[in-house]
């Protein structure tokens, strides 16, 4: 028999954490049943480790048994403590009054031509079909004189000023959208008009003038407008439209009864 110390010792280097005699020891402490009772199965167990027998050991005399009682004490293993993994941390959407809107592109800037006449008691916003101001013999100058025949009015229109084109500048930062051109042509238009004196009634001839002085589209043709700062304004064709469309021409003279009062003078 070996003493107590050295049997540790032994089933120490042998990796064996609990053991049982295959006999009673003398002297020794009874054994405690819950010791003996095996774990509940797990689920997944883990693969059956090969262990070596081990050799029975001698009962110990009396003479060898140490003084105090030796205990039978089983350890029970730990299970190795996993790193807690913290979840990412949650991004906030943004909120619906966050959202950035995409920048609205500006609009090109719209190209015409337009030139101011004056006639008797009427001035007349033309749009130059070929961007050049008028010559005598050209066929759109010739039917804006049987215009004012037809109205009553002077058909050798005075010019005043120089040809409104658009856009102004060729290069630059300025803004010469839509609403600058708008703006701009009213300014020109109440201004020479303001110089000149009193006038009966403005002639909107073609679309751009229509668009840039009058504030309104095609629908409006044949028909009078009030726009603030100018004076009422009579909204006509295109000369080239008038021409390209003779059928026309009787809507406009049937419109051009009601509306020459303004300008006729006894």
């Amino acid at each position: 028999m070996i003493d107590e110390a050295r049997r540790r010792a032994y089933l120490g280097a042998m990796q064996v954490v609990s053991w049982l005699p295959r006999v009673a020891l003398p002297f020794a402490a009874p054994s405690r049943p819950e010791l003996l009772e095996l774990p509940p199965p797990v689920e997944t167990p883990a693969p059956a480790r090969r262990v070596e027998p081990v050799a029975p050991v001698p009962a110990a005399t009396p003479a060898e048994r140490p003084s105090a009682r030796a205990k039978v004490q089983v350890a029970v293993p730990r299970p190795a403590p996993t790193a807690r993994v913290e979840p990412p941390p949650a991004v906030a959407a943004p909120a619906p009054s966050e959202t950035v809107s995409p920048k609205a592109a500006p609009l090109p800037p719209p190209r015409f031509a337009l030139q101011l006449l004056r006639a008797g008691r009427c001035a007349l916003l033309v749009e130059l079909p070929t961007g050049e101001p008028f010559q005598s013999r050209d066929p759109a100058y010739l039917l804006l004189r049987d215009l004012l025949r037809a109205a009553g009015l002077p058909d050798s229109p005075r010019l005043i000023g120089e040809p409104v084109r658009w856009p102004l500048l060729r290069r630059g930062n300025l803004d010469q959208g839509p609403q600058a051109a708008l703006q701009y042509v009213q300014s020109f238009v109440a201004a020479r008009l303001e110089e000149e004196g009193e006038c009966a009634c403005l002639w909107l001839v073609g679309l751009p003038a229509l668009r840039f002085a009058g504030e309104t589209d095609a629908d409006a043709y044949l028909r009078e407008l009030h726009v603030d700062g100018l004076p009422v304004a009579w909204a006509l064709p295109g000369l080239e439209t008038l021409m390209d469309e003779p059928a026309r021409k009787a809507e406009l003279w049937r419109a051009m009864r009601r509306i020459r009062v303004r300008w006729i003078t006894e």
